[in-house]
């Protein structure tokens, strides 16, 4: 197929030419995929040794995928106070993690000060702490609640100590399945600005993909394509992370879960289309750690971290709230016959786990 042909030239592939990869064998594009990887990064899988904090889950919009926030299908609302954070990071910080990663929902009480607040705090007392705080959702919600525009946010962050964009609140870009999933949230537009407008600063970030509810092949190829655009751009993004739709307790009511073979394949094609995105992370807690080492003969050369905390993906049924063992995933890496690497939040290699 020329398709095949193309793939292994290493010439850029288009959007017809991506829909017809879904339609390989599953080895054929795992060999593919996995060539393309060795390539990148031969057998390394790096990791990195993080924590999330996820502060508040009460939130003013509804998004249809999701059982975080505080709603009629999660009724315990909360807000994390500084002192608990810190406290939180304290602990982290006395046993060498590197990251905190701050992510939550969009709530009108916990403001702009709140958290600029407590980043400027983390960072005088913890400097070398990577601070990766604050999806594109976010920084739109606080946006329209103050009044400013997407640069005087990022700014502010900046200035209060926040190193880098998590990917979330990406979602699908294609705005039909947008509005029926997340509708009233940050567009696919805005989300791209929000990143284009980091990366001029200097900055890096990752980007996601939520699939395997109600989006189409189709949907996913056009994001992975948008992707690509921007990055040609800015080469902001350190990362691509597909996130597997998790179905419990949210209002999207799929009832058929994603099969695994599908899920290998949207892997591999990310990896075969997103030909300036250095990495391809197989995101363990939406995935499974079982399925998340199998992604890594299928592109997939990052598996996130050890994550130790984590609220948003298992309030939807992800097995991922207390994270997992240092030891125990280094070995798992290993054994799977990769050479497990810890790096740090912008991919620079600490340490090789041989």
């Amino acid at each position: 197929m020329d398709i095949i042909r193309k793939v292994k030239a290493g010439e850029r592939i288009n959007f017809e030419e991506a829909m017809e990869l879904y339609d390989l064998d599953l080895f054929e594009l795992g060999e593919l995929a996995d060539a393309r990887r060795q390539a990148l990064h031969g057998k390394k899988t790096y990791f990195n040794i993080n924590r999330h904090i996820n502060p508040t889950n009460i939130c003013k919009d509804i998004c249809k995928f999701c059982a975080y926030s505080a709603s009629r299908k999660n009724p315990q609302p909360y807000t994390l106070k500084h002192e608990e954070i810190m406290e939180i990071v304290d602990d982290i910080a006395s046993r060498g993690i590197k990251e905190v990663h701050i992510v939550s929902a969009h709530n009108p009480e916990t403001g702009l000060d709140w958290y600029t607040t407590v980043f400027a705090k983390i960072k005088a007392k913890y400097p070398e702490l990577h601070i990766k705080a604050l999806t594109a959702a976010e920084i739109h919600f606080l946006s329209e609640e103050y009044n400013k525009t997407y640069d005087e946010i990022i700014d502010v962050m900046i200035e209060n100590g926040v190193d880098s964009l998590p990917g979330g609140g990406a979602e699908i870009f294609d705005e039909k399945v947008r509005d029926y999933i997340c509708k009233g949230k940050v567009t696919s537009e805005q989300w791209l600005e929000i990143h284009e407008k980091w990366h001029a600063r200097g900055k890096k970030s990752n980007v996601t993909m939520l699939f395997g509810h109600v989006e189409e092949r189709k949907d996913r190829v056009d994001h992975m394509m948008r992707i690509r655009e921007l990055q040609d751009k800015t080469g902001g993004f350190n990362c691509f992370i597909p996130l597997v739709y998790q179905t419990e307790n949210n209002y999207l009511n799929v009832k058929v879960d994603i099969t695994g073979q599908e899920i290998l394949k949207t892997y591999a094609i990310s990896r075969l289309v997103l030909d300036n995105v250095a990495n391809l992370k197989a995101y363990w807690v939406t995935s499974t750690v079982n399925l998340a080492l199998v992604a890594q003969e299928f592109g997939a050369n990052d598996l996130d971290g050890t994550i130790e905390k984590e609220s948003i993906n298992s309030a939807a049924g992800a097995e991922s709230s207390n994270g997992v063992d240092l030891n125990e995933f280094v070995g798992l890496i290993r054994n799977s016959g990769f050479e497990p690497v810890e790096r740090d939040s912008l991919y620079n290699e600490i340490k090789s786990w041989k």
